[in-house]
């Protein structure tokens, strides 16, 4: 065997180990959940013992659906809230406020944006939950209010700043990152030709850090368009009111017993985070 083939023949063992976790913990199940879609699968009954091939049955049942829709819509808003309006502004705000700080300050703030993005999630939700209480809550403590239901009278706005609150950390520790390969010479010129702090974002810092800004929207927006937390805090209620997509699966699949038509909405949503993704990485691909 010649010199190049023994470099292939290594490579190929290297990347074996990978390859393999990769088919066992992302291929097979997705394929698992295709064909638990093309079924009439349920957790109990008879068709938990002999489940039944019904073709693209549960993906038209899905698409004719006006709840599938509705949570189509309120993820749609959830994502747009927190991820591309709250946590990508936010998380460049801070990173962008503290790039020339040094000391205690930044230390103290970076270390609390960061320990809200490390805790689990369960204890985050009980947090929130707590503060968020119509009776006892901190925030109604905090703003003089009293009985208001904050869950109940506005779940889609409490989701969206949980995760807000929650996520921000990506952001502003890739924000962080990015601003360090802005060339301060460059900023120092926009300063002395008079731009203002505006102008100096949009022509000096954007056109540096947009690659960076583009592969943070994609993956906190995937991130957000699956995240599941939102029924440790609301359950899908009031009502179905902030029922995203991620819970519409678990209401549908456990709690309803409807596994094959739980998993042909679960296909759905990988067929849409795909056209997200392909969308978004054209866009890179075309400023680069």
């Amino acid at each position: 065997m010649d010199a190049a083939g023994l470099g292939r023949l290594r490579a190929g063992a290297f990347t074996a180990p990978a390859l393999a976790l990769i088919a066992v913990f992302l291929v097979f199940p997705a394929l698992w959940v295709l064909y638990l879609g093309l079924t009439d699968y349920r957790l109990t009954g008879v068709a938990a013992a002999e489940p039944r091939i019904v073709g693209l049955d549960n993906f038209l049942a899905a698409l004719a659906n006006p709840r599938f829709w509705g949570s189509t819509w309120l993820t749609v808003q959830f994502v747009a809230g927190s991820a591309v309006a709250g946590q990508a502004v936010l998380g460049f705000a801070i990173a962008w406020l503290l790039r020339d700080r040094r000391g205690p300050l930044r230390r103290i703030v970076e270390g609390l944006v960061i320990l809200a993005w490390i805790l689990p999630s369960a204890v985050v939700a009980f947090l929130w939950v707590a503060l968020l209480d119509p009776s006892d809550g901190t925030l109604n403590a905090v703003l003089g209010l009293t009985d208001v239901a904050w869950l109940i009278d506005h779940p889609m706005l409490s989701i969206i700043v949980f995760n807000v609150w929650r996520g921000t950390a990506f952001s502003m520790l890739l924000y962080a990152a990015a601003l360090e390969s802005v060339p301060p010479s460059h900023l120092e010129s926009a300063r002395l030709a008079g731009a203002s702090s505006r102008r100096q974002l949009r022509d000096v810092v954007f056109p540096h850090i947009r690659g960076h800004v583009l592969t943070n929207l994609l993956l906190i927006s995937l991130w957000t368009f699956n995240d599941f937390t939102p029924f440790m805090l609301t359950a899908g209620g009031p009502d179905g009111r902030s029922e995203v997509l991620a819970v519409h699966v678990y209401i549908e699949a456990v709690r309803n017993g409807s596994l094959g038509y739980g998993a042909a909405i679960s296909t759905i949503i990988l067929l849409i985070n795909l056209v997200v993704a392909v969308c978004y990485l054209r866009l890179l691909r075309s400023r680069r």
